[in-house]
């Protein structure tokens, strides 16, 4: 390894080598490790000295790809070992996105506790990394052959770095800045001169061009012209806060004394997460939170036990914690009966593998209210037994205790649905009723059915299910003979199950009635009593399922189900793609809590907003949206394999919400430089129902003769998007950083000729004229 490399490594990392753990770790530890209780391999795992790799068996892992680390026999491939091997020196490895888990057993419980420990504080260390570690790390994380092992790069290895890094310069100049860097003269660069080299091309001339817009002197900004800066963009314009950016962000240590902010400064500024384009101040729960729950859109998951498709896919327990991880606050599950009397969940008749109910119940407790203390609706999909019904209720009482909720907050008559703020912490079971009615039916027949989804999702299931067992009804068929408690049906409290039987009478429907519909069906009604869906959805609950055409698990567009109101809009999580880009986007505001209050004319009984034509009437401000994309970091290569290989990156600008408001631009693209392209190409948009806006930044490496392969991307809502010069962070396909990619843009937002700066003015003006 050259010796620029061991000095830049080891600066990153000199407070971790005092670290007990991480010395554990470097040193490298042989373990065994479990896929189930048959397979089990002795591997040797060790931290490489970048402090950011772990090496497994010649796989290497990156700290920036671990979602969490778990202690003891706590996945499904550990879980049958526990009481046979010690649980204390068992840990797993759960990585974000679809790569799965690394479960493993040490020989020493002292051992265990020292990765699990370490492990956690890199993880800790990689999340709380400035964009100026992130950028200093960058050229280091490639290994360069020195042939002379002399210590030094010639220009041959310059080159050979730079497409590692992703960027192919011009020979010109690429030749003529080795040369100016090449201070000694002999045609070969010692790590002084390539630090110097690196800090060359990590330059930002657009950044450069807004500082000496706004500084006298082009070297320095006073408070003052940072103040300036501040009012600019729309943010807090005190001379107080530009004191304490300057405080923060300003390296030189004579410039923070007087008060002043150096280029350098200004760039680790913008670069940080305070001037992000997502608003920070909607990465917490801002919004009102006691209103019924019918006026919030509800994070919701369909199939959440998949791990893949509908047909051949494993079922397991990790896409509850990962959905419950994102913020999902309503999981389904598909109930059958399983061996000894213990009901299994698996998408039935179908080769999907079966996980047992018990399981993902305890998975559920734990797992239900780390990422959002707001109320989590199971929407039971069930065709057990009524022998293992009566297990089913028994576990959701006992492993859930005091969060699940069994009777109303209240004995007076319901008038609208309780709010998320009083289900704090509860968890609130979907499904059918036993009604006195229907137990009529069920002393006149030898079964009755108590489903708790729709018609169209019942009569499906139905097609599918044998005629020999007709105590297997349907999807969500609670099964009662006769003179049987229905315990699960006392379960249901405020999502009670019905079939849709129109519009009509919409204000006398109980609140605590909800209807599921197929992608299909929602889309017609949209389309024909788009208003009137509104209005049914500001009472009532309305979930929306996937097409039973969808063996891949593919999403359908959520947008569509939102514009009418449509709260539980239910999407496959393990399926990444454009449409969960949208669920991630619309749940990013309100502190990723998976409750997001819907723009009041969504909220009115008597609401005339009608999805389906937007000319004018409730939510109709025509607002205009300008975007500058003007260029992109360090852009991940999309072809590792070919090291030649460089992006041919280009931009697109995306709007969903309202039919009349869709649209997308893109940049030309630029060719061969995925490091730092420039392409000062400005988009815009004409807005009529903002508050129902998704704007998706979408950057793709251009390709002739195929289709373009996807780079990066984020969504957010329009309403915490910010205006002015603000850094894009790229997020990967399945949702996770794409750190330190990202793109820098201009925002202009512009209402009736009048710019508007702040979220804050832009919600105010809505109010004005909703």
């Amino acid at each position: 390894m050259k010796t620029w490399q061991i000095k830049q490594i080891y600066y990153t990392c000199e407070r971790l080598l005092d670290n007990d753990d991480i010395r554990v770790m470097m040193k490298g530890s042989n373990m065994v490790k479990v896929r189930s209780s048959r397979w089990q391999k002795s591997r040797n795992l060790r931290l490489l000295e970048d402090g950011l790799t772990v090496w497994c068996e010649s796989t290497k892992s990156s700290l920036t790809e671990v979602e969490c680390v778990r202690e003891g026999c706590q996945s499904e491939a550990l879980r049958p070992l526990s009481g046979s091997v010690p649980e204390n020196q068992c840990f797993t490895v759960i990585f974000k996105g679809t790569r799965k888990s690394l479960d493993l057993l040490c020989h020493c419980k002292d051992e265990a506790l020292s990765w699990v420990r370490g492990l956690r504080t890199l993880k800790e260390r990689v999340s709380s990394m400035t964009q100026k570690e992130k950028l200093d790390q960058y050229p280091a994380q490639f290994p360069i052959s020195d042939q002379n092992q002399d210590g030094k790069m010639s220009y041959d290895e310059v080159k050979r770095l730079l497409q590692m890094i992703n960027i192919d310069l011009s020979e010109q100049y690429a030749r003529a800045l080795f040369k100016r860097c090449d201070r000694s003269g002999d045609g070969r660069l010692d790590h002084i001169e390539i630090e110097e080299f690196c800090r060359e091309l990590l330059r930002r001339p657009e950044l450069d061009s807004v500082f000496r817009h706004y500084s006298s002197n082009g070297c320095v900004l006073s408070t003052a012209e940072l103040r300036d800066f501040l009012g600019d963009q729309g943010e807090d314009a005190s001379l107080n806060h530009a004191q304490s950016l300057i405080l923060t962000y300003e390296l030189n240590d004579w410039a923070q004394k007087n008060q002043l902010m150096t280029q350098n400064g200004f760039t680790m500024y913008m670069l940080s997460a305070e001037n992000d384009v997502f608003n920070p101040d909607h990465a917490r729960v801002y919004q009102d939170m006691t209103r019924p729950l019918a006026h919030y859109f509800i994070s919701s998951s369909h199939n959440t036990y998949l791990t893949k498709d509908q047909v051949t896919s494993a079922s397991s327990t990790e896409p509850y914690i990962r959905a419950l991880n994102q913020g999902c606050r309503c999981v389904e599950l598909d109930c059958w009966d399983g061996d000894k009397g213990e009901p299994v969940i698996y998408h039935g008749h179908t080769l999907t593998s079966k996980v047992p109910f018990k399981e993902v119940i305890q998975t559920i407790a734990q797992y239900a209210f780390k990422a959002s203390p707001y109320p989590l609706i199971l929407s039971l999909e069930n065709h057990c037994s009524v022998e293992q019904q009566a297990v089913m209720a028994k576990h959701l009482r006992t492993i859930l205790g005091n969060k699940l909720l069994s009777k109303p907050l209240s004995d007076k008559p319901l008038k609208e649905l309780p709010s998320p703020e009083e289900l704090k912490g509860r968890i609130l079971i979907k499904g059918k009723k036993h009604t006195p009615h229907l137990a009529q039916m069920a002393k006149t027949s030898s079964c009755a059915s108590f489903s708790s989804s729709s018609d169209d999702e019942l009569a499906s299931s139905s097609k599918n299910t044998s005629k020999k067992d007709p105590a297997k009804v349907s999807s969500g068929g609670l099964v009662i003979k006769p003179g049987k408690l229905p315990e699960l049906s006392d379960l249901v409290v405020y999502c009670k199950s019905v079939p849709f039987h129109g519009f009509q009478n919409v204000s006398e429907k109980p609140p605590n009635e909800m209807s599921s519909f197929s992608e299909s069906e929602a889309l017609r009604l949209i389309k024909d009593s788009g208003k009137l869906f509104v209005r049914h959805n500001s009472r009532q609950l309305s979930r929306i399922y996937p097409s039973g055409q969808r063996l891949q698990s593919s999403n359908y567009d959520p947008q569509e189900m939102w514009n009418c109101g449509c709260q539980m809009v239910a999407l496959n999580f393990q399926t990444p793609g454009e449409q969960m880009d949208l669920n991630q986007g619309c749940f990013l505001t309100n502190g990723r809590c998976g409750y997001v209050i819907k723009p009041s004319f969504l909220c009115s009984p008597t609401s005339n907003f009608n999805p389906e034509n937007t000319g004018g009437g409730p939510g109709h401000i025509p607002t205009q949206l300008t975007i500058r994309i003007i260029s992109a970091q360090q852009l991940p290569k999309i072809n590792t394999e070919k090291a030649s290989s460089i992006v041919d990156p280009q931009v697109w600008v995306e709007i969903h919400g309202v039919a009349i408001d869709n649209a997308k631009q893109k940049t030309q693209r630029i060719d061969n430089n995925g490091f730092n392209p420039r392409w000062d190409c400005t988009v815009s948009f004409q807005l009529q129902v903002p508050d129902l806006v998704l704007v998706r930044f979408v950057v793709e490496d251009h390709d002739h003769t195929s289709k373009n392969d996807f780079v990066g991307q984020f969504t957010l809502p329009f309403t915490s998007l910010r205006t002015g010069y603000r850094h894009v962070h790229l997020l990967k396909a399945d949702g996770s950083s794409l750190s330190p990619a990202t793109l820098f843009i201009h925002v202009k937002v512009t209402r009736k000729g009048v710019p508007i700066k702040t979220v804050s003015e832009r919600m105010a003006f809505a109010k004005a004229n909703a």
